[in-house]
């Protein structure tokens, strides 16, 4: 495994400090962090609000047999410093530069698997650069994330906005429950929040400012009217006990996207990758 990407401003304990010290690679990619792993064509992982890559550390052997893994901290996550403004584009921007820098990936096509925001990330790569990302695994994934006239396959304004409340009151509070509402409904619930919790704070903290403006990202993220754009061969996995990014939104991406397919896993909520790995790794080999 390698790791390259310098942490900036992130409070972390004695040994996460020391083991990430001892894994970040000697060029810095422009404030973003990268782990990487395995052998084959590249496959970039985003990670979701409030999370971040390591998240992805389950899938990580299996998805390693075929491809050459980066697993990406979005800007202001994980080791990875903030951006401004907290746009898709800044963000885009930054993830494909740092990723450009990798001697494995700098030229040839891309693989991007976005979960949550970083779907939305994904979304918006693969319109900005369609010659860099030529496949897209999007999960937990939504064109928008807040319900609205004529879209009511999203979480209400409302409990977006009472996160962003909580958030300035009672931080760690606040991300424990979210990351409680991402398992309501899994049939394995118990065992994934476990995991969630005990990944959440694992890169230390992530910067507050850099929630707060990614939460008003999630509110104002609408993209409806830009998807049909996107050209790229795309297989859309939904949970199908997700509250946050229900399969119906899901299912809209992929009779949206020209080139995509639909897979639901039945038992799942908004981690199916952490919950149903096997099923989600056959979801991703079924939709290459």
């Amino acid at each position: 495994m390698s790791a390259v990407g310098p942490r900036r401003g992130y409070a972390t304990s004695g040994g996460t400090a020391a083991a990430a010290a001892a894994s970040v690679g000697s060029a810095p990619l422009n404030g973003v962090h990268i782990d990487s792993d395995g052998a084959g064509p590249p496959l970039v992982l985003l990670h979701g609000w409030a999370m971040h890559s390591g998240l992805f550390a389950p899938l990580v052997p299996r998805l390693a047999e075929k491809f050459r893994v980066h697993r990406v901290d979005l800007p202001g996550h994980g080791y990875s410093a903030a951006v401004a403004p907290y746009v898709l584009t800044t963000i885009t921007a930054a993830v494909a530069d740092a990723v450009s820098r990798l001697p494995d990936a700098a030229a040839g096509p891309l693989s991007v698997l976005g979960w949550s925001l970083g779907g939305a990330v994904a979304m918006h790569w693969a319109r900005a650069e369609p010659e860099r990302v030529d496949r897209l695994i999007l999960t937990g994934a939504t064109p928008c994330f807040v319900a609205q006239p004529g879209w009511p396959h999203a979480m209400a304004a409302a409990t977006l906005r009472q996160f962003g409340d909580e958030l300035a009151v009672s931080y760690r509070l606040t991300l424990q429950r979210f990351v409680a509402l991402q398992v309501q409904g899994s049939e394995h619930a118990r065992a994934v929040l476990g995991q969630l919790r005990t990944e959440l704070f694992r890169r230390g903290e992530p910067s507050r400012v850099a929630l707060r403006d990614a939460l008003e990202l999630l509110a104002s993220t609408d993209l409806r009217a830009d998807v049909a754009a996107i050209r790229q061969p795309t297989v859309v996995i939904s949970g199908g006990r997700d509250t946050l990014t229900p399969p119906e939104a899901g299912e809209w991406l992929a009779r949206a996207l020209p080139h995509a397919s639909f897979r639901l896993i039945p038992g799942a909520a908004h981690a199916p990758f952490l919950s149903h790995p096997e099923a989600f790794l056959s979801a991703i080999a079924d939709g290459a």
